[in-house]
């Protein structure tokens, strides 16, 4: 078999066939190929701004309802001394409502419910309320007797209302998925 002549070749073998010339990878040249021109990302860009902006706005404004508590660091903020709080207990919801039961006839009503905010100090926190002369030794001593804990509504450097208060875990926290774990931290137990 007779080998071919370079020049029987209908094109030189570093050009493309048919006579074409080669895509240039030149950025000059692809100048209006480019699928991103500058007013698509003008307006991509500023859609995007717009909608951080709606979002943050909105964000601000759902915190502004002081009739709604959107999460525990909006209680932790508004219970009485709140630094002092978080320190030697933790904040929470007090909810003060009367209930009135008569036998004949037998019904039950219920007063209007206050809710206010509150703090529960641990027992071994208690003294904060003794050097203050808040609570007396005979007080301590009833609670202690009892093991509970003491709560109080109102800043502590007024005159709050101290009130010696159980932990009840009978009913449990249904939010919670316990899968078959009773032990509680030891940072829940007051």
């Amino acid at each position: 078999m007779k080998r071919r002549n370079r020049t029987e070749y209908e094109y030189d073998r570093y050009s493309p066939p048919n006579g074409k010339s080669a895509p240039s990878t030149s950025p000059l040249n692809n100048k209006n190929k480019n699928p991103f021109n500058v007013a698509k990302v003008a307006v991509l860009a500023s859609v995007f701004i717009i909608g951080i902006v709606v979002g943050i706005s909105l964000n601000f404004s759902s915190n502004s309802n002081l009739a709604s508590i959107d999460s525990r660091l909006e209680i932790d903020r508004l219970a009485p001394n709140p630094e002092l709080c978080q320190q030697y207990g933790a904040s929470a919801v007090v909810t003060d409502m009367r209930f009135f039961l008569s036998m004949n006839p037998f019904n039950v009503f219920v007063s209007q419910p206050v809710m206010q905010p509150g703090c529960i100090l641990r027992q071994n926190n208690w003294s904060l309320l003794e050097q203050r002369k808040l609570i007396n030794s005979e007080q301590v001593k009833d609670c202690k007797r009892r093991m509970n804990t003491f709560a109080y509504t109102g800043s502590i450097d007024g005159s709050p209302q101290i009130n010696c208060v159980y932990q009840n875990d009978a009913a449990g926290n249904l939010f919670l998925n316990r899968s078959g774990t009773d032990a509680r931290p030891e940072s829940d137990s007051f």
